[in-house]
């Protein structure tokens, strides 16, 4: 199969002898493609930088030199090579001197959605975790009371640990329960422990309860803005709710100038935005006017389907700029990286999902907060 007699050869620079058998390659011809001496087509190279002009145009420059141009890679813009640039940049801290702009004062996103499984504690994790790399100071809240973002984070949230639940029951100083990430600086957590799913039975009897965690927030000498903190402010606050909207994710809406709303590129989640702009709308009128639906990013997203197109177009046709323009694809690294106590950024920061979390924390960054 593919051997055969070349009497009539119709590759004119096959170098066979007539009656001896050849492999049909399209490649046959009298230069090998990687020939570095004898390449008939070669890359042009900017005058000066010796390496690239020595090296043969088909050897490919390594992650750490790529890395160690900074931003001179536009001829290597391959998704290979943004990875592999991603990647060493991420673990090098070199992601901080791309130059992001810190926001004038501390701004307080709410990542909230009715529905569960579209993505929220994974969106906030991650998209925190970016902004860290990007050289912002973050504050995430867990509000959920099975924890996931405190594990994903890789901070302790067993019985006993100072928590959310010590903060809006208790009445806590917020700086008294927040740890700072060992593995990204200038990244904060106020974890979840179990105990949280008795507190929104415990603050029904407390006067102003849906606004314990607002004047908690407010409360704290780094939340502000510059002209008044200075240069330790935090720039972020994400609260990551649970997937209800009971007295805790109450408590968030009314302590939040921006809600994050992640959307699962999937019908179901058409129906569960529906009854959460309701919701958001009530919480206007009546406890927070200052809210405002600032960003939604769109989740496991899948190319290769209809219907995630659709979801994709009926969304930004509705919201339009609202919409990130990054949207998050399926990924296995996102889901394994919890499992190691970690996020995806720094589990495998060239992993596809990395690179879409660092870009929507570049837009949310870029995009500033709302009017």
């Amino acid at each position: 199969m593919g051997w055969r007699s070349t009497g009539s050869d119709p590759y004119p620079f096959s170098t066979a002898q007539e009656g001896t058998p050849e492999r049909g390659y399209p490649q046959d011809g009298p230069l090998h493609p990687q020939d570095g001496e004898r390449a008939a087509v070669s890359r042009e190279t900017p005058t000066g930088d010796v390496s690239r002009e020595t090296r043969p145009a088909w050897q490919v420059r390594t992650a750490g030199e790529l890395a160690g141009q900074d931003n001179d890679f536009a001829d290597q813009g391959t998704p290979l090579a943004q990875a592999a640039q991603h990647s060493v940049l991420a673990r090098t801290g070199g992601l901080r001197r791309q130059g992001v702009p810190r926001p004038d004062g501390t701004r307080v996103l709410v990542v909230a959605n009715q529905k569960g499984g579209v993505g929220k504690t994974t969106s906030t994790v991650n998209v925190a975790a970016g902004l860290a790399q990007l050289g912002q100071k973050v504050l995430v809240i867990d509000l959920d009371p099975q924890g996931n973002a405190s594990t994903a984070l890789g901070i302790e949230h067993h019985r006993g640990v100072p928590s959310t639940y010590d903060m809006l029951v208790e009445g806590a100083p917020l700086a008294d329960v927040m740890t700072e990430s060992a593995d990204l600086p200038g990244l904060w957590v106020v974890p979840a422990t179990i105990d949280l799913a008795g507190a929104e039975i415990e603050l029904v009897s407390v006067v102003a309860r849906e606004q314990r965690l607002d004047r908690a927030i407010a409360a704290h000498p780094l939340v502000g803005s510059a002209a008044e903190i200075g240069e330790d402010r935090f720039d972020y606050v994400l609260v990551d709710c649970p997937p209800s909207l009971g007295l805790l994710t109450l408590n968030a809406l009314v302590a939040g100038r921006e809600m994050f709303i992640p959307i699962q590129a999937e019908y179901y989640a058409l129906e569960g935005l529906g009854m959460l702009l309701e919701t958001v709308e009530m919480v206007r009128q009546h406890l927070n006017p200052r809210l405002v639906i600032s960003t939604i990013l769109l989740t496991m997203y899948d190319a290769r389907t209809r219907l995630a197109a659709g979801v994709a177009d009926e969304v930004r046709g509705h919201f339009g700029d609202q919409v990130l323009k990054t949207a998050v694809p399926r990924s296995v690294r996102v889901s394994e990286a919890p499992s190691y106590g970690q996020t995806v950024m720094t589990y495998d920061p060239a992993s596809a999902g990395a690179l879409s979390y660092l870009e929507a924390a570049r837009e949310i960054a870029s995009k500033g907060a709302p009017a």
